[in-house]
């Protein structure tokens, strides 16, 4: 699998990532044969957060003798210091490792930018983490350009993890923006959303654990979709909230022996009609 340097912290990571989400509530016998097969692959980032249910203590477990193989991010949706401390050390001890690589403020909306940085804000629990060796990198999740943009120029992060979705980006612009601020930066981008579809028509779909409809029934959508978002300045795309859907996207690396080809303008032209055929974008 290609790798690539996750901006200025300088990690080399596998373009495709393990989201951790995928694993919640599956049996350990299980979940710790899906990351082992995961890290045989190539997969050395792995992403998980304390809001995904049961993830952080299942994916603890199968990386506890694996720690020093993998690049652990997790995250806090706390706004204050003493709730991303507590987050934090929960974490730790969930995930049974005594730091984390990168460890991010998770879903910051607009309204919530200013807050991070008040006095007794967020950002202060991971500025005394790092010091305290707790973690080695700061980032920020958002779904937002505009709060993307604010973060970056308000505060030095490592990393941005964002929505970089074909649809999305092709019919409304979305993520164009927060990837250009972040190169100026040379943050480390994380995408997501790379396999999804649309907004969720069906909540019995089959895949509970997304949020999104993901591309499961069309194989050439799915291939130009994750192609479009690793073809992006990102450094590597989490997969979806499904164990089948980190299966498909290995699959289509695979085809490309681990290193995709980029779009021709031929595919980039079906793939822009087929996002204007979407009636309803992710974001």
């Amino acid at each position: 699998m290609e790798n690539r340097i996750l901006g200025k912290t300088g990690l080399s990571v596998g373009i495709w990532g393990f989201g951790g989400i995928a694993i919640r509530d599956t049996l350990q016998r299980e979940a710790a044969w899906i990351v082992s097969h995961a890290i045989e692959t190539g997969i050395n980032y792995f992403d998980v957060a304390p809001t995904y249910g049961n993830a952080q203590q299942v994916l603890g477990a199968a990386l506890k003798s694996k720690r020093d193989k993998v690049i652990l991010a997790c995250k806090t949706n706390k706004r204050t210091r003493d709730g991303a401390l507590k987050d934090l050390y929960d974490s730790l001890r969930v995930l049974h490792t005594e730091y984390i690589d990168v460890y991010q403020l998770h879903a910051v909306t607009v309204d919530e930018v200013r807050k991070v940085f008040d006095s007794g804000g967020a950002i202060e629990a991971l500025e005394a983490a790092r010091t305290r060796g707790l973690i080695r990198y700061v980032g920020f999740s958002t779904h937002y350009d505009n709060a993307a943009v604010k973060l970056i120029q308000e505060y030095d992060f490592d990393t941005m993890l964002f929505p970089v979705n074909w649809a999305s980006w092709l019919k409304n612009g979305v993520g164009q923006a927060a990837l250009t601020e972040a190169a100026k930066r040379n943050l480390g981008c994380i995408a997501v959303k790379g396999l999804a579809e649309q907004a969720k028509e069906n909540e019995f779909d089959g895949y509970p654990r997304c949020w999104y409809k993901p591309i499961c029934n069309d194989p050439d959508l799915a291939d130009l979709a994750l192609r479009f978002t690793l073809s992006r300045t990102i450094h590597t795309a989490l997969s979806p909230s499904d164990a089948r859907l980190l299966e498909l996207g290995l699959s289509i690396l695979e085809k490309y022996g681990g290193i995709p080809a980029p779009l021709s303008d031929e595919e980039l032209a079906v793939l822009a009609k087929r996002a204007g055929e979407v009636m309803l974008p992710v974001f």
